[in-house]
């Protein structure tokens, strides 16, 4: 061991680090069971990757290396290249961290649960009878939803009168009308 110079040392770190990396980034989440920061992060209302996730902890230990290596063959010792190393580290994995937390943000989800319709205002597109099923339409973001609606109080409701969505029964929507407002055309009469 005493014919390992500090040098060897910080860029077999540094080679280890981004061997981890470079698996990552051709192979996916091989690593992602390794995301122990990532349910820490989710108590506190955060969302995406964790703090001591597999990325951020590779990307530390290849920039630890790599800074460490430079300081010591600048000239400082292990210990100053270890501070320099660690500096570096640090900085590298918050740079990752922080962009991975950016780029998760930016994704969109498509899940519309149940109870993101309670409350909403729909169209209806297939007049729902005394008693009986009709069809309702509305709008969650972008996305344009249809659902089986029966009337809460069982009375008829026509074709494009507007409804609120009250309760949710299996897979269809129970709806109360909505009071007409002056000679509206409908909810998606703008819709081409």
């Amino acid at each position: 061991m005493d014919s390992l110079s500090p040098l060897t040392v910080f860029l077999a770190i540094g080679a280890i680090g981004f061997l981890f990396v470079l698996i990552s980034f051709l192979f996916g989440e091989i690593f992602e069971g390794l995301d122990f920061g990532h349910d820490a992060d989710h108590d506190f209302g955060h969302e995406g990757p964790g703090l001591i996730s597999a990325r951020v902890i590779s990307i530390f230990v290849t920039a630890f290396g790599g800074f460490g290596a430079i300081a010591v063959s600048e000239g400082l010792g292990p210990l100053a290249g270890s501070i320099v190393g660690l500096a570096g580290g640090v900085a590298l994995g918050a740079v990752v961290y922080y962009f991975a937390r950016f780029l998760y943000s930016q994704q969109a989800s498509s899940d519309i649960t149940s109870e993101d319709l309670i409350g909403m205002t729909a169209e209806v597109v297939i007049s729902i009878p005394a008693g009986d099923a009709g069809q309702v339409r509305c709008i969650v973001g972008e996305s344009m939803i249809d659902k089986i609606a029966r009337s809460k109080d069982g009375s008829p409701i026509p074709h494009n009168s507007l409804v609120r969505i009250e309760e949710i029964s299996g897979e269809s929507v129970i709806v109360v009308p909505l009071p007409a407002v002056g000679t509206e055309r409908g909810l998606f009469s703008n819709v081409e």
